[in-house]
């Protein structure tokens, strides 16, 4: 992280960057002589790389805890719709609010009731009398992600030009606009999600033998299901409010991690998430100096580089099967 934040269109010397960070945060030793300095570092730059690492982790572990709940290797956030969801609350405040407030709502708060919305709907589509049915789940998520994708797309065309790019740039991904007053919820939901989800790693490790089996141990399955269903959506719904619809992270991460420590949840989750976080802030850093002084959203480098690579690993690891 004291890395990407050293790099940019003006490198800063990685000592300064310490130097700084640490006053900001202790106190202790003083800033440079060169307030351009200060401000590119810890106004611009900081939040910026923490609020990258905070959506990675977020997105990694929703995926991971997703792929168990369902039972499918191919779920995540997108393919359930929570990021569907949240798209089409952020496209409508971006072309019917002028990109500031609608009923009340900013871009950020209707990205999240989205994803709510849509979520509570694969949720409800989700059940087969009373209890939650992974291939319904599934089935119900595609269904509604393209009912709000199609939403969107309408919405798209009462866009004026100037509008359109904002809302192609903010589906695309992005973390160029970070503020500091945007990290306190996002790091309080992150950090809380992956201590809860981890608590939860034994019963996890249950489902993975099948329901019959979790059952038989004196797991309340359903019930389970809802509470890991309503933590992901929660998650999800709180980084793709602040940072855009973001693919592959929370599809590829997971199985990177499943191939090297293994299917156990006790080290699957917190390690999804530190490699989700370490991930996502090498993709902003590319994605912000690939092209200088242009920038790219972070959704069209995580599918260059993740596709291609989720790929080669299906065909290399033949544990997968």
């Amino acid at each position: 992280m004291l890395v990407a934040v050293s790099i940019g269109a003006v490198n800063v010397p990685l000592g300064d960057v310490w130097r700084i960070v640490l006053h900001h945060v202790t106190g202790v030793g003083r800033v440079p002589d060169d307030i351009a300095v200060d401000q590119i570092v810890w106004t611009f730059r900081t939040p910026r790389v923490a609020l990258a690492a905070l959506v990675g982790a977020g997105l990694a572990l929703s995926g991971a805890v997703l792929q168990t709940v369902v039972a499918n290797p191919l779920a995540d956030p997108i393919v359930l719709g929570f990021s569907y969801g949240a798209t089409l609350g952020a496209v409508v405040v971006i072309t019917m609010g002028g990109g500031t407030a609608l009923l009340g709502l900013g871009v950020s708060a209707a990205a999240f009731v989205g994803s709510v919305i849509a979520g509570a709907l694969v949720f409800w589509l989700g059940r087969r009398r009373g209890r939650m049915a992974p291939t319904w789940l599934i089935l119900a998520g595609v269904a509604v992600g393209y009912v709000f994708l199609s939403a969107t797309s309408y919405v798209q065309l009462q866009a004026t030009p100037t509008e359109l790019r904002t809302v192609m740039f903010w589906m695309l991904g992005s973390v160029a606009g970070a503020q500091w007053h945007q990290l306190p919820a996002v790091t309080v939901v992150v950090v809380g999600c992956t201590v809860l989800l981890t608590m939860f790693g034994r019963r996890l490790n249950v489902l993975l033998a099948g329901d019959e089996t979790a059952t038989s141990l004196g797991t309340d399955v359903n019930r389970l299901r809802t509470v890991l269903l309503l933590l992901s959506a929660l998650l999800t719904g709180s980084v793709i409010a602040v940072a855009g619809s973001i693919g592959f992270v929370g599809l590829m991460i997971p199985h990177l991690v499943r191939l090297t420590v293994g299917a156990d949840h006790r080290r699957l989750l917190p390690l999804s998430a530190l490699l989700g976080a370490v991930y996502l802030v090498l993709v902003d850093l590319l994605s912000r100096t690939l092209n200088r002084p242009n920038e790219l959203p972070l959704g069209i480098l995580t599918a260059l580089l993740g596709a291609p690579f989720f790929l080669w690993l299906l065909r290399r690891n033949k544990g997968l099967d």
